[in-house]
């Protein structure tokens, strides 16, 4: 068989690992038709969003200077409102970061003594920099007199209790992390953010609630705008650049939300009028065009690295018959050279960089050594094959991304690899 030898002959993978691989992808496939079934429906959502503002190919030309009466950026972002069923959006390649794309979004709608509550526990790491909870960065929240409060997760689920009695006077947003940041739980699904939105609602019918999106979109049918999520906020280098936005970030929601966080981006006064796009216009659609197919490629992928190590004994999340919220599969290692080794076997599958090796290293906006490996056609793509675990206990292995289902199949083989080092998996391999 062709396949089988140029993964042997070609990327040494041995006859034992590619068979015991292959035994667990025949196991996992009765989950492929649910991902394909969203798939199919996210798609001509797209699809059709791009038709009803009649995209041309010369929305894709552009300006220079200030970037007024850009065409392009504005169908770009009534295309993105339509997809997520808001009033207005904002689109931009010069957000560097969904980390940026939250700031501004905070501090667009955040005044001084004005109060924001995490209703999903401890926020991803770049957030607590960000709002000042550690580190003591220039222009953190904390230092504009914004007051931050946090409500830990009550049985993986939103605690909309506790954020109700908590809500006070000075209160104006609750933020919601939809993804597992570096925690070991699921991502939480749109139901149980739904059920927790309202809840409060009934309670607070005018508070602002913002969701933090990254890894999330297209993995349902429904996004958190379509559940009564105030403003939505991601980043195109991940699920809706499709691997082929250069970079960039979005929130889309309420338009009185939009132009104070245009406002923050550029100026009060010219807002969302100005900003140029610097030619990514047509990147920046190509990839949401191809981002419904993208995600369910990387979530096919992420059940094939579930499955194969949850099968070796290690504990994973979410686990294969749970619900998917996000295309992040995290394995629990509880040894920090397996993390490593994994780290390493993914960057050998990659595309870009495949011939060199991921070390922990000290990376801004995180407070522990972080392991990174990302062989990458857009620096920092995690809806692209990658990995990723900060060097602590109990040293959890992050992956995500895939464009191609096949990508993640080698990445899988490489890793088990390398893992046949350790006596213990060698042992298991052979059972």
């Amino acid at each position: 068989m062709l396949t089988e030898e140029i993964l042997c002959k070609q990327f040494g993978v041995s006859e034992t690992v590619y068979n015991y691989v292959m035994k667990i992808e025949e196991n996992i496939k009765n989950h492929f038709e649910k991902i394909d079934k969203v798939r199919e429906y996210n798609q001509y959502k797209v699809i059709l969003a791009m038709q009803e503002h009649r995209l041309d190919y010369t929305n894709f030309y552009w300006n220079t200077g200030y970037g007024y009466d850009d065409v392009g950026r504005e169908k770009v972002e009534k295309i993105f409102a339509s997809v997520f069923h808001t009033e207005d959006a904002l689109v931009r390649p010069s957000i560097a970061s969904g980390t940026h794309a939250l700031y501004l979004t905070l501090s667009g709608i955040l005044q001084h003594d004005d109060e924001v509550i995490s209703i999903s526990g401890r926020p991803y790491d770049t957030m607590l920099t960000v709002l000042g909870e550690e580190g003591n960065e220039p222009g953190n929240l904390r230092e504009a007199g914004i007051i931050y409060k946090e409500i830990p997760l009550y049985n993986n689920d939103i605690d909309w209790e506790s954020a109700v009695k908590e809500v006070t006077m000075k209160t104006k947003l609750l933020m919601i992390q939809r993804s597992t940041g570096y925690s070991f739980r699921p991502a939480l699904t749109i139901e149980k953010i739904k059920h927790a939105i309202e809840k409060i609602r009934e309670v607070y019918p005018n508070i602002y609630i913002m969701v933090d999106n990254c890894y999330g979109e297209f993995v349902s049918e429904f996004e958190p705008s379509d559940i009564g999520a105030d403003v939505v906020v991601g980043s195109l280098i991940k699920n809706p650049g499709g691997g082929i936005a250069l970079s960039g970030g979005y929130v889309v929601g309420k338009k009185v939300v939009i132009d104070r966080i245009a406002n923050r981006l550029t100026a009060p006064g010219v807002g969302k009028e100005i900003g140029l796009t610097f030619g990514t216009t047509r990147n920046t659609l190509q990839g949401l065009f191809f981002a419904p197919h993208i995600v369910s490629e990387a979530l096919k992928g992420a059940l094939l690295f579930g499955g194969v190590y949850s099968s070796l004994g290690f504990e994973i999340t979410p686990e294969l018959e749970e619900d998917r919220s996000d295309i992040i599969q995290a394995i629990k290692f509880n040894n920090k050279d397996m993390v490593i080794k994994i780290c390493e076997a993914v960057q050998a599958a990659s595309p870009v960089d495949g011939h060199v090796s991921p070390v922990p290293w000290d990376m801004p906006g995180y407070t522990n050594q972080v392991i990174m490996a990302s062989g990458a056609f857009v620096s920092g793509s995690s809806i692209e094959l990658s990995a990723d675990a900060p060097m602590r206990a109990p040293y959890i292995a992050y992956i995500q991304g895939g464009l191609f289902y096949d990508h993640v199949k080698l990445g899988v083989m490489l890793s088990l690899e390398k893992m046949m080092e350790f006596d213990e998996i060698k042992r298991k391999m052979y059972l």
